[in-house]
Formats: structure tokens, sequence, C-alpha cells
């Protein structure tokens, strides 16, 4: 039995009345040890990637290589999938989601900007956003025509790739003719509006890897947006929704 067969708890509230415990806090070995020894099953390529402490008190975050985030007893006898969240004054707090949050912003840091298909706010620069797009997707053409709103408001948009159909798909290919362009940002433009760029798939474009890199950071669908503070939103929004959820009206 794998993680895949187990039920997914859609969202776990829980109310601690101590003090929560500091997350993030290094582990034993003797503990990651034993959760290994419990929880890996190196045949169907189960295996812990990282280990840290929760929240939750008694409680360990487990992070599996290309898998899901679990909680877990220090000896691996019980784990809880799907998000922990906090209890207080001010409401519920998905500490889950900040923590992926986080994680986003991280692996987004190491993404070059020449890798990038970017629209550049016009003057001060108030915010950007960071769009895996596809140029098949009817609503990332439709957020594309808000992009020149979003530019004169002051928002930076950083395209990245991701071809929902997969690697070696037609829309792959139509992208990574926008990136290998000349002038890719005319290419993607003219692509999202349903006009014909000449096919050009160059060695060494991004397409690939920031296709993986969506996956890996939970992209599903296109257009997904990834906000400065992390944040994803996932499908369309119309510039003034967008100024709002970026906190700019």
């Amino acid at each position: 039995m794998t993680l895949k067969h187990l039920f997914t708890l859609p969202a776990l509230a829980l109310c601690l009345a101590a003090a929560l415990a500091r997350a993030g806090e290094p582990v034993d070995k003797s503990v990651i040890d034993k959760l290994r020894s419990a929880m890996e099953v190196p045949s169907v390529g189960l295996k812990i990637d990282t280990v840290s402490t929760s929240e939750m008190p008694g409680m360990y975050e487990v992070q599996f290589k290309d898998g899901p985030l679990v909680y877990a007893t220090a000896d691996g006898s019980y784990f809880v999938v799907g998000d922990l969240f906090s209890v207080g004054p001010k409401g519920y707090v998905n500490l889950a989601e900040q923590r992926r949050d986080k994680m986003r912003l991280e692996r987004l840091a190491g993404v070059e900007n020449k890798d990038m298909i970017v629209f550049a706010a016009e003057g001060e620069t108030r915010g950007h956003i960071t769009v895996f797009t596809d140029v098949t997707c009817f609503y990332c053409q439709k957020l594309h025509k808000e992009v020149p709103e979003l530019n004169k408001r002051g928002v930076e948009v950083r395209y990245l790739a991701y071809p929902r159909a997969g690697l070696g798909s037609p829309g792959f290919r139509q992208l990574a003719s926008a990136w290998c362009a000349d002038d890719p940002q005319g290419a993607l433009t003219r692509l999202k509006n349903r006009e014909n760029v000449p096919e050009k798939v160059c060695p060494g474009n991004p397409v690939a890897r920031q296709y993986k890199l969506g996956q890996e950071m939970g992209v599903r669908g296109t257009p997904a947006i990834v906000t400065e503070s992390g944040q994803m939103i996932p499908g369309y929004q119309s510039a003034d929704e967008l100024m709002v959820s970026l906190g700019l009206e």
C-alpha cells in the first residue's frame, strides 16, 4: 500500500491550547532513522526527503521525495495527510500553505530572469506576478489581454512555460518557439492571439525545466499565478481582481 491509497484530509483544524512548537527545528538522527524504517517503501519509490519539527507538539513534518508532506508521530506509527491549521484570535491559519508559499519563493529564486518572458511594468514597478502559462489555454489567452493594464498599474508579469499536454506536444513546441524567438514577447502574444509563429525549438530552451518546476510546485492547470508572497492563485483573474489580490488597490 502506498500513500496514494490512503484517504486525504482536505483540511485539519487543530486548536493548540499551549504555545506552538517551533517548526523547522533540527531533528535527532535517531528520530529520522525510525521514520525512515517505518514509513519508507523503496520498492515503489516512496522515500523520505526531509524531516523537521512541526507546530503541532509531538508531530513531525515528513516530506517525501516527489510526494506529499505528511505529519507523523516520532515512531512513524501514525501520520496524517492534509493541511495543518492553527486556530487563534484571527481565525484559521493554514500553516501548511504558509510553508508551501515559502517553498515556491525559494524555487522561483532559482529561475534566471533571462529564462522568463517578462512584460515589464510601466514607470515604477509596484509588484510582480509569475505565471505558468500555456498558449493553447483559453484562460491564459484571456489573462494575457490583461497584461497591458497590469503593466500600466505597475505590475510586472513574468511568464514561465507549462505545456498542459506534456513534453513533445504541439503546445510544448509552440511554447518553445516563443522562448526561442528573436522577439519572445511578440511571439508569445501572437500565439495567444491564435496567430501563426514559425516553429523553432532551439537546443537548451527552458520549457521542459519550467514544466518540471511547475509540477514540483503543485501546478495542476493554467494559468497558475504566483504572487510575490509565494501564494498560488489557480486560474484566471482580471486586472482589477489581481490588483486586489496583490494588495495594490
